[in-house]
Parts: structure tokens; C-alpha cells; sequence
């Protein structure tokens, strides 16, 4: 068996992204014990950079220990019990994800639907609350990986401020890459993962539980059904108590923890601003090779953007060929747009305009 060597990649796709050798070098540091009063302060570190990218006060802001899926997972679990009443937008896969997730805990799942390419109409959402006030949960995806639609989420936060309902809201691929204001805007939870504009391997999951969501969590009358991403649990561990629950990815969370330095030192409106300037480029690019775009226009989520190529390239084939001639990663679509579309990802180091330029010369090969 011969030592491991992966080639190198430009991951332009919907993740995981590129990692810059900060965060490399960080995880390549010595190992100490999960329950070390350094690792302690690594921690504390660590949690108090994510409150200021989430943007908010929220004391239980912590990692998850597990990817993206994970932080949804965990949202969902401790919030909800048997017989709970959530609604959910659904405009792509990971809406979709959350109503099964949603379902699994015993709910009864509200759908407020939007075609793929789309986002969720607010004013519906405010309609089925209406309807059904007694839902525990709104939850939506911010930004939909899977159609590369960025989901407005101000006005129906503001709503349910003055409700008894949470809400709960998917940023995955927008942590770090697009405006989000968890407090500002009345998040109740938030989860992400660290994979995408983060630029740190995937493995964990960022997430934010404000108040409203602590109390319901502490007021459950049933036993969260997930031992390991039980918050009751965990809040022990992250917290001052500093209880033992599972042995923590140290070497992960040193990588977070740098990857964050990086995030805070460029500074987030200039990060946004960046990854606004490198999907303007690579848009203008596209268009003169004559490719069009799925996402609704003004929707268009600048980390990820979704699009046809002309008709007569073979969407497949020449996805392979980047890869195979130009170690170039760009994604498939998924679902309805399957073998259709391409999801081109530029996230974080990979959202600047030199990238575009090296993507944009070898798709004139083919195009």
C-alpha cells in the first residue's frame, strides 16, 4: 500500500472548499486531551469567534461535532417533540432534508413550497403561521445549496418575534460568505458548517441557539432521542461545568479556530463584499461563453452560482473533463436539474477573481 497522495484539486464545486495552509498547519499541531484546561481556553476561543460571525450574544454557540447535516440534525431533535407542529420552506434538497429530519422527531410537518430555482414566498410562510400558530417552528434555508438561491429571512423573523414560534434557519453555505444577522433578524437557531466559505475541512458544524430555543429545550417533557447531540448534554461540556460527554475533534477545532482568525482578520463586510466581486466576475464570464443562469434573478447566492451550459455541451462530460485535464472541481445539479446544470462554488480563498480566470480559460476549451 503506497502513501497517500490525493491530487491537487481547485474545488470550485458546492463544497467542500479549498483549505488554506493557516488552517492545515493548525490541525498538523500537537494533540492535547479534550478535557485539558488549555484545550478549555481553545474552546472558549473558539465559541466566542462564532458569536461574532453568527453575529449575535448567544451564550450556547458552540461546534457540533459532525458535518453540516449534523447541525440540522441537532436543531431539530432538541427542539422538537413528538406531536410538535413545525412549517417549513421547501425550495430544493435541503428543505426537503428538513422535513424528513422534521418527521423522523414525530412532527407534524407544515410544507410552504417554492419551485426549485425559487425562493420560499415570506408572506406564505407568515399565512401558514396564521393558520397554524401553535407551530413550534419556522424553519427555512438560507442559502439552498442544492439551486444556489440565497432566501430572504428578515421579514419573517421579524414576525415571529412577537410569537411563541422559533426560528430556525439553514446557513450552511452562507456562514462567512453572505450577510447573516443572527440577532438583527430574530434567528432563534441557526446551524452551518465549516466546509464551505469557512474553508476548514468538513467535520463540524457551527451552531446558535439564542433564549427563546434554550427554554424550550430545558421546558422538553420528553428525552431528546439522539444521546449524542443531545443539547441538555452537550451545554454541560461547552459550558462552564465542562463535563465530559464524547470525546471532542480536537485537531478539527483547531483547524475552526484558525479558519475563524482568518474570517475576522479580512474582516466580514469586506468578506461579503469579496464574495459578491469574484460571482459578479465569474456571471460576466459566463454569459459571454453563452451560459444562463438557474436562480431567480436577485436570488442568485454569491458563494454558489447554478447554471446551464450552452446546448450543445455535454453537461457531464465536460464536468469529468475539468476534472480529469484540469483538476477542476465544479458540481452536478441534483434533483429536477440533474445532468443539467453545473453549481460552481467560490467560497472563501476560492472567491476571488484569479480563480475565476483559471476556471473561465479552461471551460473556453470546451465552450
Amino acid at each position: 500500500m503506497q502513501e497517500l497522495n490525493p491530487p491537487q484539486r481547485l474545488l470550485l464545486g458546492p463544497g467542500p472548499s479549498n483549505v488554506p495552509y493557516r488552517v492545515l498547519r493548525a490541525m498538523s499541531t500537537p494533540l492535547v486531551g479534550h478535557l485539558d484546561p488549555k484545550f478549555m481556553e481553545v474552546m472558549d476561543e473558539v465559541c466566542q469567534m462564532l458569536r461574532q460571525v453568527f453575529q449575535t450574544d448567544n451564550r450556547l454557540t458552540f461546534p457540533v461535532s459532525g458535518t453540516g447535516s449534523a447541525g440540522m440534525e441537532a436543531a431539530f431533535v432538541n427542539l422538537l417533540e413528538p406531536g410538535d407542529t413545525v412549517i417549513i420552506g421547501v425550495c430544493g434538497v435541503f428543505g426537503t432534508r428538513m422535513v424528513d429530519v422534521a418527521q423522523r422527531c414525530g412532527a407534524e410537518v407544515i410544507t410552504v413550497e417554492a419551485p426549485w430555482g425559487q425562493p420560499v414566498d415570506l408572506e406564505r410562510m407568515v399565512e401558514a403561521h396564521k393558520a397554524h400558530p401553535e407551530a413550534k417552528l419556522c424553519a427555512l434555508v438560507h442559502a439552498e445549496t442544492s439551486t444556489g438561491v440565497l432566501q430572504p429571512l428578515r421579514e419573517l423573523g421579524e414576525y415571529l418575534r412577537d410569537t411563541d414560534t422559533l426560528l430556525l434557519v439553514d446557513a450552511v453555505t452562507s456562514l462567512g460568505g453572505v450577510e447573516l444577522k443572527v440577532d438583527r433578524w430574530g434567528i432563534d437557531v441557526c446551524y452551518s458548517g465549516t466546509q464551505k466559505c469557512l474553508n476548514v475541512p468538513p467535520g463540524l458544524a457551527p451552531i446558535t441557539f439564542g433564549p427563546r430555543a434554550v427554554e424550550v429545550v430545558q421546558k422538553r417533557k420528553t428525552k431528546v432521542q439522539s444521546w449524542y447531540l443531545d443539547l441538555t448534554m452537550l451545554m454541560k461540556y461547552w459550558g462552564e461545568e465542562r463535563l465530559y460527554h464524547h470525546t471532542a475533534p480536537v485537531s478539527m477545532i483547531y483547524g475552526l479556530r484558525e479558519g475563524l482568525r482568518i474570517v475576522l482578520e479580512e474582516g466580514l463586510p469586506q468578506r461579503v463584499a469579496r464574495h459578491a466581486a469574484a460571482a459578479r466576475e465569474l456571471r460576466q464570464g459566463l454569459r459571454e461563453l453563452g451560459f444562463s443562469f438557474y436562480a431567480a434573478e436577485g436570488h442568485r447566492l454569491a458563494p454558489l452560482t447554478s447554471t446551464y451550459p450552452p446546448e450543445h455541451v455535454a453537461v457531464e462530460e465536460v464536468r469529468r473533463r475539468l476534472l480529469e485535464e484540469y483538476d477542476i472541481e465544479v458540481g452536478g445539479g441534483l434533483g429536477p436539474v440533474a445532468g443539467k446544470i453545473w453549481r460552481i462554488g467560490l467560497m472563501g480563498i476560492n472567491a476571488c477573481v484569479q480563480k475565476v480566470a483559471v476556471l473561465l480559460r479552461a471551460l473556453r476549451d470546451f465552450v
